[in-house]
């Protein structure tokens, strides 16, 4: 091959890489930033699961069955029993394993190879804290907390039975029903709704993991009860936030409205009532409410625990509360006490200081509630109390902008 045909060739195939090569750059290239311009790779972050990356195992949930224990889940799945003891005494500052919940959800975390080794096991207490156990290693257990979104939410409803029905048929969780009754509980009295009673609510729906797990903050309220507005505006002052009305008013009163939610009065005061056991009519000097086995007694207001026995009498199992020189009440057929009441104990508004039950003289589940004013028994359907302290006047001006900002957005959400 002569020295020419070599050089003809050689030049063809240069232009040809050159065309390659420029095409290559113009397709692949040309949009890379020019020199001198931050380029920016995008990395999807690895999904988490209770603090571990989930592709890095074989993971399965499950929930607590009845009757299952820590003991059950881990020794099914190959785990030592020697293991399971440490792990057992390693919880014990942080978690009862004892306390586990039937219908609580449970994870289990492989590893991904042939052999599928249990590696760790995540028990949720609840929708936010959880519990990490490891399974090999120094066997130390952790507690954690999932992390919470939150969604500005408005829910509105016309009462048609009763709150908790109407936030139900609204497709709401009914947990918001409990807090709406913790506000409006020195305030509006939930036994004697109506129906055409309607309630807007401004709130966070909570979320982990994409999941809703029920409301969280509430931030305002408007309740129509017989016609009346009452309005709840949360405001935060120098001691922390609390609920007041449109005068900046505190909805919180010294006494709650009644001792116990979503129940209904069997029997109201009396000076002459007829038994329904002993069939004598003798009067009943308290407030009848039916509930269910089992329903949490709250005290309506502080106050120290002045008895706590069984009256042979017909009250069965009893709390006697002395609040101030004025005011006194008792909580009569309870099933149990709540665990740790103790006779002289403080206790305060709204904790719990018993169950609903049917001891003593009783023809079904029902709390006998009393109230007595300088040692005389009164209607508690009557009893009226003083407000807590209303918003200081230094902040008078910021709440006013506040609740006007409200109204706006409450009058906005219910049309």
């Amino acid at each position: 091959m002569t020295n020419r045909r070599k050089y003809v060739i050689t030049g063809l195939v240069i232009m040809v890489l050159g065309f390659l090569f420029t095409s290559l750059y113009v397709r692949y290239y040309q949009k890379l930033p020019p020199l001198g311009e931050d380029l920016v790779v995008h990395i999807s972050e690895p999904k988490l699961l209770y603090g571990l990356k989930a592709d890095s195992f074989h993971v399965e949930e499950s929930t607590i069955a009845r009757n299952q224990n820590l003991s059950d889940i881990l020794i099914d799945r190959g785990v030592s029993a020697q293991t399971v003891d440490q792990l057992a005494k390693n919880s014990v500052a942080i978690f009862d394993v004892r306390k586990m919940k039937a219908g609580n959800r449970y994870t289990m975390f492989y590893s991904r190879d042939s052999n599928r080794r249990p590696l760790f096991l995540a028990y949720e207490n609840n929708s936010i804290d959880y519990y990490l156990y490891p399974l090999t290693g120094s066997l130390l257990v952790t507690a954690g907390k999932q992390k919470v979104t939150s969604k500005r939410q408005t829910a509105s409803g016309v009462i048609t039975s009763s709150l908790w029905n109407a936030i139900k048929d609204s497709h709401i969780s009914p947990l918001l029903a409990v807090q709406l009754s913790d506000i409006y509980a020195w305030t509006i009295d939930f036994f004697a709704i109506q129906r055409g009673d309607q309630f807007t609510v401004i709130y966070d729906e909570d979320f982990v993991n994409g999941e809703s797990i029920g409301p969280g903050k509430i931030y305002s309220a408007s309740f129509t009860q017989g016609g009346t507005d009452f309005y709840a505006i949360r405001f935060t002052q120098e001691d922390g936030d609390s609920f007041f009305d449109l005068k900046g008013n505190s909805l919180r009163k010294s006494f709650l409205k009644a001792p116990l939610k979503f129940s209904h009065i069997s029997s109201r005061f009396s000076n002459n009532r007829m038994h329904p056991i002993l069939r004598i009519v003798r009067p009943h000097h308290g407030v009848d409410y039916a509930a269910a086995t089992g329903t949490p007694v709250y005290t309506i207001g502080d106050g120290v625990v002045l008895q706590k026995s069984y009256q042979p009498t017909g009250g069965g199992n009893f709390v006697k509360i002395r609040h101030n020189s004025v005011y006194s009440t008792s909580y009569m057929h309870l099933s149990r006490f709540a665990a740790g009441l103790k006779v002289g104990a403080h206790v305060r508004q709204g904790e719990v200081i018993g169950y609903v039950g049917a001891t003593g003289l009783a023809s079904g589940p029902h709390l006998d509630f009393r109230v007595y004013m300088g040692g005389t028994p009164v209607d508690p359907l009557t009893v009226k109390s003083p407000p807590a302290e209303p918003v200081k006047p230094a902040n008078l001006t910021k709440f006013n902008v506040l609740r006007d900002s409200v109204l706006q957005q409450l009058a906005v959400k219910r049309l």
